[in-house]
């Protein structure tokens, strides 16, 4: 069983750290893209390492379960 943590944060720390998640699951999704498709976005972007589209996707989904349970949590603190 995992354990539950109740963490204070202040709302711009908050903010950068949502930030960081996002970027995180969109490096994600855009790899498990790229595995599916065997296309790049751009000369830029460097895959994630993982074993297939199938883990990117599932690491994906988890990164965006972190953020909407982060977010709801704010929104029934009263928003920003």
């Amino acid at each position: 069983m995992n354990r539950q943590f109740q963490i204070s944060i202040d709302s711009l720390d908050l903010g950068q750290t949502l930030d960081g998640l996002r970027t995180r699951a969109e490096a994600w999704q855009k790899t498990n893209e790229c595995l599916e498709s065997g296309r790049f976005p751009d000369n830029s972007f460097i895959c994630e390492e993982c074993s297939n589209s199938h883990e990117a996707a599932k690491i994906a989904f988890h990164y965006g379960k972190i953020i909407s349970l982060i977010e709801q949590q704010v929104a029934e603190q009263g928003g920003w």
